[in-house]
């Protein structure tokens, strides 16, 4: 199956060479919930790295364990068994140096823009005057310039997806995981944020891990493409995204593109798999 084994850990990210740039490393994860015959099994044997700057989609069916596997690299789930770690230290628990963005911005409705983006500063008690500085700059990243003084309800979903973003980056974490966080946009939207996306992560260079089920969003915005089968969930392949960036929405529509797509799609008819779920 290409440079994965099917139900395999892979080899190819645990290359020596990769492995020694990673900044994720995951290593024969599983994850099992509840015991004897009526457990479930939700990730079974996970195994790939994330080069330091990458930005890696994680893409499968619903159900699939793509939110488990998130939930265990953001440290509010521990593994059944095996490991992950970041920069070199294991996962243990939530940690400072991990930003999470979540399909929903869960935006609080009495603070404003600016509020809503310093919140993590202000619980982890960082300089007020520096964060805001840098909340400032963020802000203006985004194009939200002129808005930092406007609430949620003002604003449109495009716009608290934003928020959302710049939230967790604003304490300047290592890591930045999305969990699907534009899932319950409109299509429009959905590609214009992944534009915004790509062009945010290309200023920050911060190293992301994007959980989809959209196969065209996961070519679209990843360096490296990691497929997941459905449940249990086990590595189906992995690939490089060979397309030149910045990356235009037009590139969609091109064959190289579209091979992609289809090695996706390939990597999960594999398995007995449909591809329900994904667009």
């Amino acid at each position: 199956m290409g440079d994965a084994v099917l139900g395999r850990q892979t080899d190819l990210p645990a290359s020596t060479e990769i492995a020694s740039q990673a900044a994720i490393a995951i290593n024969h994860l599983s994850l099992r919930y509840g015991t004897g015959p009526k457990a479930v099994t939700a990730l079974d044997d996970i195994g790939f790295s994330v080069r330091e700057g990458e930005f890696v989609s994680v893409v499968g069916p619903s159900g699939c364990g793509k939110s488990t596997l998130l939930k265990i690299l953001a440290g509010l789930l521990p593994p059944t068994s095996g490991s992950a770690s970041l920069n070199g230290t294991d996962i243990q628990g939530p940690r400072r140096d991990i930003g999470v963005v979540f399909q929903s911005p869960v935006l609080f409705p009495w603070r404003t823009v600016l509020g809503n983006v310093l919140l993590p500063a202000d619980v982890q008690g960082l300089d007020k005057a520096a964060m805001r500085t840098r909340a400032l700059d963020l802000v203006n990243l985004v194009g939200l310039t002129g808005f930092e003084d406007s609430y949620p309800r003002q604003l449109s979903g495009g716009m608290q997806q934003r928020v959302g973003i710049i939230r967790a980056l604003i304490h300047d974490p290592a890591l930045l995981l999305m969990d699907e966080p534009f899932g319950a946009l409109d299509a429009m939207t959905r590609e214009s944020m992944n534009v915004e996306l790509q062009r945010i992560w290309l200023e920050s260079k911060k190293t992301v891990l994007f959980i989809t089920h959209s196969t065209a969003e996961a070519v679209f915005l990843a360096d490296r493409v990691v497929v997941m089968t459905p449940r249990p969930g086990r590595i189906g392949d992995v690939f490089e995204v060979d397309l030149p960036r910045p990356r235009p929405l037009e590139v969609m529509n091109t064959e190289k593109f579209g091979t992609y797509v289809q090695r996706i799609r390939r990597a999960l008819n594999a398995t007995g798999g449909h591809g329900g779920g994904l667009d």
